[in-house]
Formats: C-alpha cells, sequence, structure tokens
C-alpha cells in the first residue's frame, strides 16, 4: 500500500488516520530482517522459538449484516487533517464518486505538508471500488510518490475463491506479485472506513476481518468499546470508540493499535482516527465535510485540539 500507511496505521484509519508516508516503516522492517537472516549463522537458525511458526487466530465469525440506507453517498467529500510526534504532517481527503460499472469509487488523496516533507515527503491517491451493497472491494489501485520514488499498486479481490491478487511496481524495477487468501471478510483499508460506518455499532461489539495494507494481509480484531462525548474543530459529537489491533498474518509480530471515532448519527462521520507507526502516534481528524444537499461543515478559524 505505498501511500496508504498512515490510514493502515490509523484504520487499519482510518488503517486507514492519513494515508500516504506511512508505507515506509514495514519495507524499513522487511530489508532489517533480510539483513539480520543474511547475518545469522546455521545455529542461529536453528533457535527452538523459530521452530514453531507463530499463528494469528481466525476471526471467530464474520461481520454483523450491514445498516441501511448506506450513511454516505456520491459527492460526499471528507478532509483530515493529519499529525504525526505532534506535528501537522498533511492533509488527506476522502471522495465518493459516482457508480461506475457497478461499483462505488472511493478516492482518498494523502499528501505531506512542507514541514513534514523534510522527514518524509509523500504524495498519492488509492481508489477503491465497492459492491453497492456488500460494500466489499472489487478492486484497489493506488499511485504514490514517497521522496520521488514512485509506488503502483492493482489489487483484484475474488470474494467467490476468498482470494486476493496484488500486482505492484517500485520506481522501474520489474514488476511483482503477491498472491493471498482471506478468513471470513477481505477488505482494503480505503473501504474499510466505509464499511464500518453501515455496521450496527453498540456497546461491546466486536468485529474481525482481514484487511489489505502495504503489500500485506492484516487481521483487524475490534471492538466497539463505548459511547462518548467528543469534541472536534467541527463541533462536539456523540461518538462510537471503536478499538482495535491489526496483526500482519505472515508476520503476527507486527502489529498496529488503532483507535476510530464515529460519530452516532445517520451520517456516520469518522471524526477520528489513531494509530501507532515507528514515527510515534499518528492521528487523522476530521476538519470538512461536504454532502449533497446539507451545508458544508468546516472547521473554525482557530485550531482546536480534539477532546474526549
Amino acid at each position: 500500500m505505498s501511500s496508504m500507511r498512515t490510514l493502515l496505521a490509523a484504520c487499519l484509519l482510518l488503517t486507514t488516520g492519513g494515508t500516504a508516508w506511512a508505507q515506509l516503516p514495514d519495507v524499513e522492517a522487511d530489508k532489517l530482517e533480510t539483513d539480520k537472516a543474511a547475518e545469522a549463522g546455521p545455529a542461529d537458525a536453528q533457535k527452538p522459538e523459530d521452530e514453531v511458526p507463530l499463528t494469528v487466530a481466525p476471526c471467530a465469525q464474520a461481520l454483523p449484516n450491514l445498516r441501511t440506507p448506506l450513511a454516505f453517498m456520491p459527492g460526499e467529500v471528507l478532509e483530515f487533517e493529519l499529525d504525526a510526534m505532534g506535528a501537522q504532517a498533511g492533509k488527506m481527503t476522502m471522495r465518493v464518486q459516482k457508480q461506475q460499472d457497478g461499483q462505488i469509487p472511493v478516492q482518498v488523496e494523502a499528501q505531506t505538508n512542507s514541514f513534514f516533507s523534510k522527514v518524509r515527503r509523500v504524495r498519492g491517491t488509492a481508489t477503491t471500488y465497492l459492491h453497492p451493497r456488500t460494500l466489499r472491494p472489487k478492486r484497489y489501485v493506488e499511485d504514490a510518490t514517497e521522496n520521488e520514488l514512485r509506488r503502483k499498486v492493482e489489487v483484484a479481490f475474488t470474494h467467490k475463491d476468498r482470494a486476493v491478487t496484488v500486482d505492484y511496481q517500485v520506481g522501474k524495477r520489474p514488476k511483482g506479485q503477491y498472491n493471498y487468501t482471506y478468513d471470513k471478510d477481505g477488505l482494503d483499508v480505503a473501504g474499510s472506513i466505509y464499511l464500518l460506518r453501515q455496521l450496527p455499532l453498540e456497546e461491546n461489539l466486536s468485529v474481525c476481518f482481514d484487511v489489505y495494507g502495504v503489500r500485506r494481509m492484516w487481521r483487524m480484531q475490534g471492538q466497539v468499546l463505548k459511547r462518548e462525548e467528543v469534541t472536534t474543530p467541527l463541533g462536539q459529537f456523540k461518538a462510537w470508540h471503536l478499538s482495535g489491533t491489526a496483526v500482519r498474518i505472515d508476520r503476527p509480530k507486527m502489529k498496529r493499535e488503532v483507535h476510530v471515532w464515529l460519530s452516532d448519527d445517520a451520517r456516520r462521520l469518522p471524526l477520528a482516527a489513531v494509530g501507532t507507526l515507528d514515527l510515534g502516534a499518528v492521528r487523522a481528524t476530521l476538519t470538512g465535510v461536504t454532502r449533497p444537499g446539507e451545508k458544508r461543515q468546516e472547521a473554525g478559524g482557530g485550531k482546536e485540539d480534539m477532546k474526549w
């Protein structure tokens, strides 16, 4: 998921808080572990702890039936401010587009600001194509540039076989492919937020699903904690607080903690998401909402910290 690591950290945003620049940590982790394996001698390769591979527990049950009608519609635009290490890092926009070939496209764009670009410079777009009734993805595509290196990914979901095919290319290197299967539900980091908005949220509701991000599959285990009163740059809301942990299926020691707040109203707005990365805490905060037939909502003149 070349541009989506914050969306992954904060979903996983909202997996999926922001998206783009959080792509690098796992790339670095992969390289680090490969280097360590190359340096390890035969004795190191036979350590007892390596003899029993770690596994990720399967989901106890599939996701519940979705609520109707949909909380979003074509023309909805959500704008987020991204923060990392306590500093503003960039912006992200999520747009619901008109149906194409029987699918609902949702486009996510993210870009770091000039300040954070000194640490990690990323500009990226991802689009998921969702079934209008089940909100399961058929396709997911990314096109991102990180520190001048372009990364492209195209993902195909075959739900009949619970299969995920990932075609990717980094820079001018040869194209590559990964093939995965998922347990009960297979989503992507961009579309997962829209599916979460349709769940019949209630206290103690448990959710579990597999989600594609960063060219890997992750198992997301989460729970609705409670309904809270939150103050955001857009005002005060009653909101459901969801907490969970995303575990990389092929490397269970790699985990991402995620917290998401969804408004407890018909719109089920993703008000904020907080995730953990190598950078520390990463947060995406909703600062603008545009919906057909409704007055636009945006943050006031002064920056207001979110309170809960």
